[in-house]
């Protein structure tokens, strides 16, 4: 299995670190999971590239998570591709169809498949997955992803809270990637701070830690945020950058 870091950055942009996405690939197989703004011009860098993208995963409908998801559809259809399927949670759906009313244009021109799921396993691009429901201010979904071997798998919180259910959720996996978007001196509901993540990992058998959706605060002081986590949890723990590939 291989991660790239496609985006590590939140809804306020800073330098270097382009809105939420990831691309997940198997050795035949590949995921975008995410479209936040950048994303397609990291993803365009990739050998896959969004030629090879025909599924993309979304874990909410915040903007700096799907922002790249018209742009995406386009340059497709313009690379004279045919298809993409769209699966995310409940209201997925009727995003779709709003963004295609706005750009009405772009009606018909790729066969969309749009699939609907929740806090169970499904299968996508050749990948099983499962879905957990998370802490955020809207439905939001963690995935977790089983390799071909069923030996390694890999979790992605999407935007949450730092709490107990989601990291038994992620429990035995050999990455989480997590959001961690304010440091310790900055008081924030629907994120974690580091201090509150590094506490519900405590004791958690989880091998490595990334940590990403790094707001500006955050940003300055990456190494203050991997100290803080670290106090508690004995894994691994690195700030994830737009580009770091990680390969298990």
């Amino acid at each position: 299995m291989r991660v790239t870091f496609l985006g590590t950055g939140s809804a306020m942009p800073v330098s270097g670190r382009g809105q939420t996405g990831l691309l997940l690939e198997s050795e035949t197989n590949a995921v975008l999971v995410d479209c936040g703004s950048g994303v397609l011009e990291r993803l365009a860098e990739t050998k896959v590239g969004y030629e090879g993208i025909s599924s993309v995963l979304l874990t909410h409908h915040h903007l700096d998570h799907v922002s790249d998801l018209m742009p995406l559809i386009k340059a497709r259809w313009l690379a004279g591709e045919d298809d993409l399927e769209i699966v995310g949670p409940e209201g997925t759906e009727a995003l779709v169809e709003g963004l295609l009313d706005v750009h009405d244009y772009m009606k018909g021109k790729l066969d969309l498949q749009i699939r609907e799921v929740g806090p169970h396993e499904f299968g996508i691009a050749g990948f099983d997955a499962m879905g957990y429901e998370v802490r955020h201010s809207i439905s939001t979904l963690a995935y977790r992803f089983t390799n071909e071997k069923g030996e390694k798998d890999f979790v992605f919180s999407g935007d949450t809270e730092a709490f107990e259910g989601l990291v038994e959720f992620a429990d035995g996996a050999s990455v989480l990637v997590h959001d961690c978007s304010f440091p310790d001196d900055i008081e924030v509901s629907n994120h974690p701070t580091p201090s509150a993540l590094g506490g519900v990992l405590s004791g958690s058998d989880i091998e490595s830690v990334y940590l990403t959706h790094l707001y500006p605060h955050a940003d300055r002081v990456t190494d203050e945020l991997v100290e803080s986590v670290k106090t508690h949890f004995d894994g691994d723990v690195a700030v994830a950058e737009d580009g770091m590939v990680l390969e298990f």
